[in-house]
């Protein structure tokens, strides 16, 4: 066996002094520094042109123990005349890992770079000169190059430091972004968010809502889609929805939920109308209105209907409770009109002998804003809870968690029944 030692020097001569035993033993780990080498087995009866011809050995992987960082060496061939100490070419490389690089060293490196300095650098990155200095050495001697040289106007940076430098920094900012607790400023972001809600949520949540974006996030701009178009679980499963607020039935586990707040149900009808109070036979006699937002036929069970594992409420009315309530009665409830949505009730109410059953605080929205009466029902109806639901990637986002606390500040006084 030979070596071929390409670079002279303390270390290179160190490494030819182990490696010219250690290939016996197939150990290489014993290295004590870092250099170009070349390991050649050598046939001497191939060399009668005077030149001997090196077959490279397979390739080593070999440690440092000073520095602990792994090295790789890779064979090429190589051709060298007897009697010469260096090889001509072919040879073998030693490279630093990146998986056991020490990335505190790239710290140092790219503190140096901007400061020029070593005493400056120490004090950015909270560390000694010395240390600083040897930080250095390690760096130097692992790529083979000098990074600074020390002159009268501060450390200047070679050729391979300039190349490197930019690198190093963006990815050096790279590594700090994905490690750091991301964060959030609602007042500068411009983070468009997009809620999933039916006519009835949005009318008595949006106006407060609204109010505090402005306040507190002036360009974040909002989306609400209807819940009742679209597939909501798939839409949440694939980020196009950020949060969906309604009424939900044992949601996944993938999904996350919140309470925003509470209803019941009362009865309205027209302002020119007098009812006076409600008795089972006086709602027995009226030709109601409801809204559904998908029956049987839309395969609803039990007043939901369910997409993807999410069961969300069809029957925005207390069905369940109007049929016991009417089970004595001569006459069942009559079902008038069922409406896919809210908005069109006070013009039906209007001049008509209808009466529509909707959520306490809707009544209440209806009745500043349009000639609306409100009657309590001669029936207790099972309180509803509307909540807020997303997805589990999502939990403990900075953004999200924001808008899941701006939610429940605009649902505050729903939840106080104001």
């Amino acid at each position: 066996m030979a070596i071929c030692v390409r670079r002279f020097g303390p270390t290179s001569r160190r490494l030819s002094s182990l490696f010219s035993s250690l290939p016996r033993a197939g150990n290489f780990h014993q290295n004590a520094g870092v250099a170009e080498v070349k390991i050649l087995q050598v046939d001497p009866e191939r060399a009668s042109d005077g030149r001997w011809r090196g077959t490279p050995v397979s390739s080593w992987a070999i440690r440092s123990v000073a520095s602990g960082e792994q090295l790789a060496l890779t064979a090429h061939p190589c051709k060298f005349r007897r009697g010469e100490r260096s090889a001509t070419n072919g040879i073998l490389s030693v490279s630093v890992s990146f998986k056991t690089l020490d990335l505190n060293l790239l710290k140092v490196f790219d503190a140096v770079m901007e400061e020029r300095s070593v005493l400056r650098a120490s004090q950015k990155v909270a560390l000694s000169q010395s240390a600083v200095s040897h930080s250095l050495a390690r760096l130097r001697e692992m790529l083979g190059d000098d990074l600074f040289v020390r002159t009268a106007t501060g450390m200047q940076p070679t050729a391979r430091a300039l190349t490197m430098a930019p690198q190093v920094r963006q990815a050096l900012r790279s590594l700090e972004a994905a490690v750091e607790l991301p964060t959030f400023a609602p007042a500068v972001s411009t983070k468009p968010f997009t809620l999933a809600a039916n006519d009835f949520t949005t009318m008595v949540l949006a106006p407060a809502l609204l109010k505090i974006l402005r306040q507190e996030a002036p360009s974040i701009d909002l989306t609400i889609k209807p819940v009742t178009r679209i597939d909501l679980a798939e839409q949440i499963d694939l980020g196009r929805i950020d949060v969906a607020i309604g009424v939900f039935s044992s949601p996944p586990s993938r999904f996350r939920t919140a309470f925003l707040f509470e209803y019941d149900d009362v009865l309205i009808a027209g302002g020119n109308r007098q009812l006076g109070r409600l008795d089972s036979a006086k709602l027995a006699a009226l030709p109601l209105v409801v809204v559904s937002f998908g029956g049987e036929q839309e395969g609803a069970i039990g007043g939901f209907i369910s997409e993807r594992g999410l069961a969300r409420r069809s029957e925005m009315y207390d069905r369940a409770a109007l049929e016991r309530a009417l089970s004595e009665s001569d006459r069942p409830p009559r079902i008038a009109v069922s409406l896919p949505h809210f908005l069109a009730l006070p013009a039906l109410l209007a001049e008509s002998e209808l009466a529509a059953i909707v959520p306490r605080p809707l009544a209440r929205i209806f009745e500043q804003a349009h000639a609306i009466t409100i009657y309590e029902l001669p029936y207790s109806t099972t309180p509803v809870e509307v909540r807020m639901l997303w997805h589990e990637r999502i939990e403990g986002e900075p953004s999200h968690d924001w808008l899941h606390e701006v939610l429940r500040r605009a649902t505050k006084e729903l939840r106080h029944g104001r």
